[in-house]
């Protein structure tokens, strides 16, 4: 009699337990306080922003039978392009030399030292400016007054924040219509978020090359076709909701 009140006993105890389990938990696993049904998605949201910096690099090479002769030349040049630049209304500020170098140019023959038949000099300087509708104007006065290289130009959004919150506002919207549908999927109804990560940063702003060579003999009265754009932010988020 006893034995089987034993077995009786044990077998309320196990059904009693089984009541207890919150739903969605794994069977046999011991209870967790607080456990809720969750669901985790990922969402993307995008901004589009108009820059309103620009930064280009020019330069001016030279060449001359001495090192002396083509540095002369060269700063002459270099020095007529930065004062025309100022003239246009470019600032100090926004002038800034980006790189100086002199190379040698050699005659290579079989079986003999190479010869110097004379010196390249290269200086290039870089102009940044907030005043978008200026960098055609600017890049054809620097043409016309000497430049003869160019490694591009880049248009960029001064305000790292600028369309963020939209941005990331959209991306917790597509989190949330995710969820959603998998929810109503599953015979579901979706609870409030109970945790948010965001992801990836926004896209950094991206050069835009320019798309003719300079030329030597370009005309002052030319002023180089320049078209800003706009530059598109990409943000991400994880979400957590709750499912009920």
């Amino acid at each position: 009699m006893k034995r089987f009140l034993g077995v009786t006993l044990i077998t309320l105890t196990a059904a009693t337990a089984a009541l207890a389990q919150p739903a969605g938990q794994p069977p046999g696993m011991p209870p967790r306080p607080g456990f809720v049904n969750t669901i985790a998605v990922s969402g993307t949201g995008r901004s589009t922003v108009t820059p309103d910096r620009f930064s280009f690099t020019l330069g001016v090479q030279t060449v001359g039978a001495t090192v002396d002769e083509a540095v002369g030349e060269n700063n002459k040049r270099v020095a007529a392009v930065i004062a025309a630049l100022k003239g246009a209304g470019a600032q100090d500020k926004d002038i800034q030399t980006a790189n100086f170098n002199i190379w040698p140019q050699q005659d290579y023959q079989e079986g003999r030292l190479a010869r110097i038949l004379g010196y390249q000099v290269s200086n290039s300087i870089t102009v940044r400016s907030s005043k978008v509708s200026d960098a055609g104007r600017l890049l054809g006065i620097a043409i016309s007054n000497g430049v003869n290289t160019s490694s591009g130009i880049n248009f960029e959004v001064a305000d790292p924040a600028k369309g963020r919150d939209q941005g990331l506002r959209a991306a917790f919207d597509d989190a949330r219509a995710k969820a959603s549908l998998l929810a109503q999927a599953a015979g579901r109804t979706l609870g409030p978020a109970i945790m948010i990560s965001e992801g990836t940063q926004p896209n950094a702003p991206q050069p835009y090359p320019m798309q003719r060579a300079m030329a030597m003999e370009a005309k002052a009265s030319n002023d180089v076709p320049v078209e800003a754009g706009s530059q598109e932010n990409v943000y991400n988020v994880s979400v957590t909701f709750e499912l009920r």
